[in-house]
C-alpha cells in the first residue's frame, strides 16, 4: 500500500471530483512548473526536481507491506512454535539478527527492522508424518529453525503486530511494515493529463531559476512534451492555478462548462502577471536573464507507485542461455535481465 504523506486539494477541480468527494481524499500536490529546458536530463519526458522542494515533503511518501506467519499443526501430533531470541554467550543479549525480538519471538511494534533481520523466530518440527506401523517410534520432537526474516535494501519500521488464526484454525502472525521515502531519480511522477515521466534530475535549490517574484519551480519540464501530445488542458490548468493561487479560490476545469480562459487571463492582469501566465525568469547559475518568457504556474502533480527502489536489480552472476549467452529469465530475487557482467 503506497500513501501520500503531505497530499493537498488541487487548484483547479470538476463538478465530478466535487460530486466523488475526491477532495477527501487527494492523490497529489500542488507542485510550480517551469516549462522549459534545463540540461540534458529533461528529454523523453524526464523531469528535473528541486531538492530543496523534496527536503520539504513534495512527493514523500509511506509504503506498506506486511509479512505472515502461520504456525501449523501437522499429522504426528507436532506443531510448529516461536521461540524467544538466541543470546550471546559473552553478553546474554540478543544475538543482532534477533535484537527485534520480545521474549515471546515476535518483533515488537515501533522497532527498526534491517536487512536479514529475524521478524518472528519460527521453528518447525523436523518429522511431520506419521510413522508406518511396525517403525521405530520417534522420542522427543527435533525442531529447526525457519525464522521470518526481512528481506529488503532499506531499513523499515514495524508499524503494528496481530496476532489471530485462519480458516484452519492455525495459528496467525501478520505484521505491517512501513518505509518513509522520498523522490529519487528514476521514480515516476505524472499530471491529471497522462503527461507522466520519470525524475531524471534533482537540483539544488541555488541553481534553479526564479521569477521575478522570487519563487523557484519545484518541477521543471521540458516543453516538447505538449505539442504532439497536445494536453491543452494542462496549458490551461497552469493557468487557472496561478490566477486561482492569486485570487484565494480554486477554479473549475470541468469539461464543457468552468471558468473561462478570458476571465483567468482578466484575473493574471489584474493582479500584474503576464495575460498568457508567463514570467520574466533569471537563471540561477549564471544570474543572467534568460532569453524568453516561461510558461511558470501550478499544476497537480502525483507521485506512482512505480519506484526505481522497488525494480532496480542486477546481477554478478547466474544461469545463461547456451544459444545466446544471454541471461535465463528465473526468479527475480535470482537473476536480472539487464544487467549482467
Amino acid at each position: 500500500m503506497y500513501l501520500l504523506a503531505y497530499p493537498q486539494k488541487p487548484m483547479v477541480k470538476t463538478k465530478t471530483i466535487e460530486l466523488i468527494d475526491f477532495e477527501k481524499l487527494p492523490a497529489g500536490q500542488n507542485a510550480t512548473v517551469a516549462v522549459m529546458s534545463y540540461s540534458g536530463y529533461d528529454i523523453e519526458d524526464a523531469l528535473v526536481l528541486n531538492k530543496a522542494s523534496l527536503d520539504r515533503g513534495f512527493g514523500r511518501c509511506l509504503v506498506y507491506k506486511n509479512a505472515k506467519c502461520t504456525l501449523k499443526r501437522y499429522t504426528n501430533q507436532t506443531f510448529d512454535k516461536v521461540m524467544g531470541p538466541m543470546l550471546d554467550a559473552e553478553t546474554r543479549k540478543p544475538i543482532w539478527r534477533h535484537s527485534i525480538l520480545d521474549a515471546d519471538g515476535i518483533c515488537s511494534p515501533g522497532e527498526k527492522v534491517e536487512n536479514k533481520q529475524v521478524l518472528v523466530n519460527k521453528y518447525m518440527p523436523t518429522v511431520t508424518q506419521t510413522p508406518l506401523e511396525g517403525t521405530a517410534q520417534p522420542g522427543q520432537p527435533q525442531y529447526r529453525d525457519v525464522p521470518i526474516t526481512y528481506k529488503g535494501s532499506t531499513d523499515s519500521y514495524i508499524e503494528k503486530v496481530m496476532i489471530s488464526s485462519n480458516a484452519e484454525d492455525a495459528f496467525l502472525i501478520k505484521i505491517l511494515l512501513r518505509q518513509t521515502r522520498r523522490p529519487e531519480i528514476g521514480d515516476k511522477f505524472s499530471s491529471r493529463h497522462g503527461q507522466k515521466g520519470v525524475c531524471g534530475l534533482i537540483v539544488p535549490q541555488e541553481d534553479m531559476p526564479f521569477c521575478d517574484t522570487g519563487i523557484c519551480p519545484d518541477i521543471i519540464m521540458n516543453p516538447h512534451g505538449y505539442p504532439s501530445r497536445m494536453t491543452v488542458g494542462k496549458l490551461i490548468e497552469l493557468l487557472a492555478g496561478k490566477a486561482g493561487v492569486l485570487d484565494g479560490r480554486f477554479h473549475y476545469g470541468t469539461a464543457f462548462g468552468g471558468s473561462k480562459v478570458k476571465d483567468v487571463c482578466e484575473d493574471l492582469i489584474r493582479y500584474g502577471y503576464n495575460y498568457q501566465g508567463k514570467d520574466y525568469v533569471t537563471s540561477g547559475i549564471t544570474g543572467e536573464p534568460l532569453e524568453a518568457y516561461i510558461y511558470f504556474g501550478p499544476v497537480y502533480y502525483q507521485k506512482l507507485k512505480h519506484m526505481v527502489l522497488d525494480k532496480m536489480h542486477a546481477r554478478a552472476r547466474g544461469p545463461r542461455a547456451v544459444l545466446t549467452r544471454y541471461v535465463q529469465a528465473v526468479h527475480r530475487s535470482l537473476a536480472s535481465p539487464y544487467v549482467m557482467t
